[in-house]
Parts: C-alpha cells; sequence; structure tokens
C-alpha cells in the first residue's frame, strides 16, 4: 500500500484483504458515523477512490464528491484511474531527475 493507510466499506475491504493488504473499516454515510465524510472533514484521508454503480450508489456518493472538492483531496471514480496512479506511485523510486539545461545539450550534439 506504499505508505498509505486503507481504508474501505465492508465489500471494498473484503476484496482488499483478499489481495492480502491490511484495511480498516469505515462506514458508509448511510449506515452512521463516523463515516467516510466524516474522516474527510477531520483530513484523515488523502486520497479517494469511489467507484459507484446504480442510481442509488451514484446519489450516496455525491456527500463524498462534494467534501472532496471542497478539501482538495484527490479523488478517483474509476479503478483504471486508482490503478494509473499506483502504477505511477510504485514508479517514482525510478524516476531520474535531469537538467533540462543537460538535455537541451544533448539535443544540440
Amino acid at each position: 500500500a506504499r505508505g498509505f493507510e486503507l481504508v474501505a466499506t465492508e465489500g471494498t475491504a473484503r476484496v482488499i484483504r483478499a489481495e492480502g493488504l491490511p484495511v480498516s473499516l469505515v462506514n458508509k454515510v448511510r449506515e452512521g458515523r463516523p463515516h467516510c465524510v466524516d474522516m474527510i472533514k477531520n483530513n484523515e484521508i488523502v486520497l479517494i477512490v469511489n467507484t459507484t454503480e446504480g442510481k442509488q450508489a451514484v446519489s450516496e456518493s455525491h456527500s463524498i464528491r462534494r467534501e472532496a472538492v471542497q478539501r482538495r483531496v484527490t479523488y478517483y471514480t474509476t479503478l483504471a484511474a486508482a490503478l494509473a496512479t499506483c502504477d505511477a506511485l510504485d514508479s517514482l523510486d525510478q524516476v531520474d531527475v535531469n537538467r533540462l539545461q543537460d538535455l537541451h545539450q544533448e539535443v544540440r550534439t
């Protein structure tokens, strides 16, 4: 989990655990407090992956989206975007930093 502590609602947590990753449970908004929006408001969440299926799920996620935007929390709505972010985070250690001047010098020669 690359240094992140994962929190998820029950169904998602089950899938994450099946992959061998530790995860803490958090309530959906309709399940009562404390819930995921409370965690966003308390600055306990720095990245959100919230995929929805069906009208009820989309409607229920409105408060999550609104709070994420207000608090400037990174928010993904597709698994593809979340996986791309994971790949990017995994490759951070492999990135070389190059000075722009050096790159221009290589182009000229």
